[in-house]
């Protein structure tokens, strides 16, 4: 009899451990940046938070650096659902969610907290659920900050320098629009071949925030920087839908609280590079133009600008840009 019970206890708990096992699941997420970056602290942040929350039952693997592809290779991924998760610029996400085109429209934002106040408040979540259809939960708007623009030739202290320069452009057409407006020779490349087209003078320059630069190692590459900020760049955290929807109701929204975690991170990161990242570029050789007449930039950009307001609507645009 004892025995009896001995065997059916042991039975039990090895079927609790058993479901226990079944119950535990791994995903992916990649970002095209390293780890030590602004992405690398969002995607972190996200992984940390899920574990905790789920005690363990649900894990993220991160991938850093491209090593899964560029950022329309992983998100092609999990729209595929062969990838359940990538952490993104907005740069290529255009080409499957087109409305998100018009947070790219040069100068649309005053600062990072007009940007922010826009992508949490009702503008920012109704473009969230644009991707549903498309077979993504967008989780939450992060940042990849301010862009700027490098290049290996000359200062740019004005839109006429940049006149003939051959630079990178995400693979974005509001982007690749609004650069040729300028005179810029554009050319769209994954952000992986970024660094050996910038070594081998396949290109003259690229644009990205000072995170990215920084991360990136740009200064070992480029000698010149122009705080132009003429674009705010979001990045956004995708889950392939299906995966989503198989969640529980308490899975779900442990998800997305742990993505708002990773946004404060991700955040964070950024206002600490932008704080320190002039004096340490500077540092390391770079030759930075700090102050530029935007309204020259924005002029020169007219026939560019002129066709987004055509594109997107002038109401939509100044939604955007009064927003408070």
């Amino acid at each position: 009899m004892k025995l009896s019970k001995l065997m059916l206890a042991i039975g039990l708990a090895s079927g609790v451990m058993a479901s226990a096992l079944a119950q535990q699941v791994t995903m992916r997420n990649s970002i095209s940046v390293a780890q030590n970056s602004h992405q690398g602290e969002a995607i972190d942040t996200l992984a940390r938070e899920v574990e905790k929350r789920t005690n363990g039952r649900i894990k993220i693997q991160n991938f850093y650096s491209g090593s899964l592809g560029g950022e329309r290779e992983s998100i092609e991924a999990v729209q595929l659902g062969t990838q359940e998760l990538a952490t993104t610029s907005t740069g290529p996400v255009p080409n499957f969610v087109p409305e998100a085109r018009i947070l790219d429209v040069p100068f649309l934002f005053r600062d990072k907290a007009h940007a922010r106040a826009v992508l949490d408040g009702p503008i920012g979540q109704e473009l969230l659920t644009k991707f549903e259809s498309k077979g993504f939960k967008a989780l939450a708007w992060g940042e990849n900050g301010v862009r700027h623009m490098t290049n290996s030739k000359r200062p740019v202290n004005a839109p006429e320098d940049l006149k003939g320069l051959k630079m990178r452009t995400m693979e974005n057409p509001v982007h690749v629009a609004a650069y040729k407006s300028l005179g810029i020779v554009t050319t769209p490349m994954a952000f992986p071949e970024v660094f050996t087209a910038l070594q081998q003078g396949t290109v003259d320059g690229q644009e990205n925030p000072l995170s990215v630069i920084m991360a990136a190692n740009f200064d070992q590459v480029q000698k010149h920087l122009t705080l132009t900020g003429h674009v705010y760049s979001p990045v956004v955290i995708l889950m392939n839908k299906g995966a989503f929807d198989k969640l529980s109701a308490a899975d779900k929204q442990i998800f997305l609280d742990a993505a708002k975690e990773a946004v404060k991170a991700n955040r964070a990161r950024v206002d600490k590079d932008d704080a320190n990242g002039v004096a340490e570029l500077r540092r390391k050789g770079m030759n930075i133009v700090e102050n530029v007449d935007k309204t020259k930039f924005i002029a020169t950009m007219g026939p560019a600008m002129a066709e987004f307001e055509k594109q997107f609507g002038k109401a939509n645009l100044d939604r955007i840009r009064n927003f408070k």
